[in-house]
């Protein structure tokens, strides 16, 4: 659920806003997101569901009281950031949170050197999702409003398909070859 709410906040809210008043759009969103909230809690979510719920609710909370369409911007750059911290967290601690992740998806038996491979990709992703999140952060202060939310909203899985594509060209040219 946050994943949509993720890919269409951007566009949409820049369409609203010039044909409603902005503070009105804020409030309904601010609703959306505690709508969503709720349902999270009623059907038991993962935790990064809530993590970004609450995201969406706090800043657009301060968006609402200070007025500041700036702010609106940076809920993507905070769900980023809690992405980024969740896969840091994940590589400091060996918790192979890739790897679980591949497991899920790909059914394939995977070979002792693409399990090390993966084990070992968290640190990648941080990183990766770190920078996408810097350049969210020019993109704030930089370009106009229509490339933001193109950014900050497909922006996102054409980066994390670009990514991943450079995990798995390195990693079947390079990487598991060093493992073997």
């Amino acid at each position: 659920m946050s994943s949509v709410f993720t890919l269409l906040f951007a566009p949409s809210f820049l369409l609203l806003i010039h044909y409603f008043d902005f503070q009105q759009i804020v409030l309904i969103y601010i609703f959306i997101s505690l709508v969503a909230f709720i349902y999270a809690l009623i059907k038991k979510k993962k935790l990064e569901d809530f993590i970004i719920l609450s995201i969406y609710f706090v800043l657009l909370s301060i968006s609402y009281f200070y007025g500041s369409i700036e702010t609106v911007k940076f809920i993507p750059v905070f769900t980023s950031m809690a992405f980024f911290t969740l896969f840091a967290d994940a590589a400091l601690r060996n918790k192979a949170l890739i790897y679980k992740l591949t497991q899920k998806f790909y059914k394939k038996e995977l070979t002792r050197e693409e399990k090390i491979f993966l084990k070992k990709g968290d640190a990648y992703w941080a990183i990766s999702i770190l920078l996408y999140a810097i350049i969210q952060i020019i993109s704030v202060f930089t370009v106009s409003d229509a490339l933001w939310a193109l950014y900050s909203s497909i922006g996102w899985y054409i980066y994390f398909v670009f990514i991943l594509g450079i995990q798995i060209i390195y990693g079947k040219m390079y990487a598991i070859k060093v493992y073997s």
